[in-house]
């Protein structure tokens, strides 16, 4: 058994299922109290720095505040600020599972260099680059001629679209079931379970109208996949076999991500730039141009923090009102 596995503690439940004080339902509630993604990525951050301490022979369990301090200003010279605040929640919530009396993490010191690399590298994050309406007429305008199979260009279509109007996140998408659409005169009611953003699993209902133009109507291209795909029940998005007849499974987020670059490959972009998250980013983006109100656009991105959604208006408005075009336009 390594250091790293001997001393993550957040899958360790063996003081809690043999705890007499706690009912069976209670000791669930606990369990499911982060989602098992959320634990992996914790696991991840742990190893990763339990293998710097063994590079440099310090002890990971139990660590000092200078160890802290050392590994992630070792982190700094190739990693994000917000990717270095995100290391050390996970190695935190470590340290508080394992009972220990004085989390190192939450020493004055490890606040303080944390504070200064934000400030020496700052916060601002790039994502993929969204893509917009205009990049979605492009992409159906290039589809019929790339020679693919018609199930396909119905699926890939759907996905894009139903990414696109539901602001899905990639997880989000693939997971899209039958059970959980209901068709209405209006459109589609699309019931999400469970989120990144919703822990706690209470779910949300994504609603997307049926559009006049049929080309871009997210309803009618889903509604033709189903129909074509003969999907009665299960996941919605799946893939295919090597005979391209339909998988039974979901299709996976990565596989979503693929489609979203071959997709802006076809059309000249470069796909490194673009990723599934391009969909969800591209309606904010999109959305806000159009100046659909903040809260608007946040009930159907399901955003909880206002944060987000202002960057995705910034980046909307960044050429609208710009000083350089009110200076020399007028000239």
């Amino acid at each position: 058994m390594t250091d790293a596995s001997k001393h993550f503690y957040l899958r360790d439940h063996n003081s809690l299922a043999a705890s007499s004080k706690l009912t069976a339902k209670a000791k669930q509630s606990i369990l499911l109290s982060k989602a098992e993604n959320t634990i992996d990525a914790y696991e991840s951050d742990w190893n990763d720095f339990v293998d710097w301490c063994n590079f440099h022979h310090v002890t990971a369990f139990p660590a000092i505040p200078e160890t802290i301090v050392n590994y992630i200003n070792d982190l700094a010279d190739y990693a994000k600020a917000n990717t270095i605040s995100r290391r050390i929640s996970a190695i935190s919530e470590n340290f508080n599972a394992s009972g220990m009396a004085e989390n190192p993490c939450a020493s004055i010191l490890v606040k303080q260099a944390l504070r200064g690399i934000r400030r020496l590298k700052g916060t601002y994050q790039q994502g993929k680059t969204p893509i917009l309406l205009e990049d979605l007429e492009d992409i159906f305008e290039e589809m019929p001629k790339l020679g693919l199979s018609e199930i396909q260009l119905l699926r890939d279509k759907a996905i894009l679209l139903i990414g696109f109007m539901g602001a899905f996140r990639r997880s989000e998408l693939s997971k899209i079931t039958v059970e959980t659409l209901h068709f209405s005169p209006q459109g589609v009611e699309i019931f999400v379970k469970a989120s990144k953003a919703d822990q706690e699993g209470q779910g949300a209902v994504v609603a997307i109208p049926y559009v006049e133009n049929s080309e871009f109507c997210a309803v009618r291209a889903l509604k033709a996949w189903l129909r074509y795909s003969g999907i009665k029940e299960g996941p919605i998005f799946r893939g295919f076999t090597k005979t391209m007849t339909l998988r039974k499974t979901a299709i996976s987020d990565k596989s979503i991500a693929e489609i979203v670059k071959k997709y802006v490959a076809a059309i000249g972009l470069n796909p490194d730039m673009y990723g599934a998250h391009s969909l969800r980013h591209g309606f904010a983006t999109t959305a806000a141009a159009f100046g659909v109100e903040e809260r608007n656009i946040m009930r159907q991105t399901r955003h909880h923090s206002v944060a987000m959604v202002r960057r995705y208006i910034n980046e909307a408005n960044k050429f609208v009102d710009n000083p350089i075009s009110s200076i020399f336009n007028k000239r």
